[in-house]
């Protein structure tokens, strides 16, 4: 996968908080309802369960504004055009992002209606966020619809293959953050907060999640339309298949306490999510990330 090297790219969509030291009020599990990827397996750990989520939200009041510096402008001095994404991580994921808002865009206005970008913050360790606690890399990433902001550690991604043993590469990288920005789109469309605090392997989710998961397959169908990329192979979508399933409930939950429990799924298994991205990318239709009516 390559980017086209003549393409500008708009550093304007992320705020580079990165190796800023930032606190703020909110415990350090944040994510709230940012429906984020690894929250399940965090409250796992702790001891808990998927539904102890709902409790924790009285614990998270962080403030956007809370011990923030400014953000970086070094992304806009050294990510200037695709070259740049081809050479670079940061640049790589600005392209990323230009890209999926880009393809959004036109899909909203191709259907009579209007994309609200979502900025995405780069930062580390951890940092508040507008109405769903602390972001914090143990969390991942996650998309807050307090703020519609994407926050993402970038050390997320070594986490990805070391701690949840996905193979990586680019593509694993473009598939989390299309993830999380078709959780943008659905806030956009009104259908988000139908998901929220109903776990279970049929649950609203679970079927949340797996829509998201849809989406970012349709982006990448459309990827290369959007002028950013010129092309992506089939070893790309394997990686962002692999991905997908190393955050299945169903490999976390074997890994981490043994056993796998679908009553408490929140994000759906490998199989699922990888099957809804497959839809996604194969149709290239949002109409075909229906997962809120039949099976699953």
């Amino acid at each position: 996968m390559t980017f086209n090297p003549n393409v500008r790219l708009d550093t304007s969509q992320v705020e580079d908080y990165r190796g800023s030291r930032i606190s703020g009020k909110g415990a350090a599990l944040g994510g709230g309802g940012g429906l984020a990827i690894v929250i399940a397996l965090v409250v796992m750990l702790l001891g808990g369960s998927s539904s102890d989520l709902g409790d924790l939200s009285q614990l998270l009041g962080g403030d956007v504004g809370a011990g923030m510096g400014s953000a970086s402008t070094m992304l806009a001095t050294t990510c200037k055009t695709g070259a740049d994404a081809n050479a670079r991580e940061d640049c790589r994921l600005v392209a990323y992002i230009d890209s999926i808002q880009k393809y959004w865009t036109g899909e909203f206005a191709a259907n009579g209606k209007t994309y609200v970008p979502s900025r995405t913050r780069f930062f580390t360790d951890t940092m508040p966020t507008g109405g769903c606690g602390d972001a914090s890399r143990d969390v991942g990433p996650f998309y807050c619809p307090a703020d519609q902001y994407i926050y993402i550690d970038l050390g997320f991604y070594e986490d990805l293959k070391t701690k949840f043993g996905a193979k990586g590469g680019p593509f694993a990288e473009a598939y989390v953050l299309a993830h999380e920005y078709g959780h943008h789109v659905q806030d956009l469309l009104g259908v988000l907060d139908s998901g929220s605090g109903q776990e279970g392997a049929k649950g609203q989710s679970v079927r949340t999640e797996l829509q998201a998961d849809c989406y970012a397959g349709v982006w990448a169908d459309h990827a290369v339309a959007t002028g950013y990329l010129l092309s992506i192979s089939d070893t790309d979508i394997a990686d962002g298949l692999d991905a997908a399933a190393a955050v299945g409930d169903d490999r976390i939950q074997q890994q981490y306490q043994g056993k796998v429990t679908p009553e408490s799924w929140t994000h759906g298994s490998s199989a699922q999510r990888q099957n809804w991205f497959t839809v996604g990318y194969k149709t290239g239709k949002p109409a075909q990330c229906d997962t809120f009516s039949g099976d699953i």
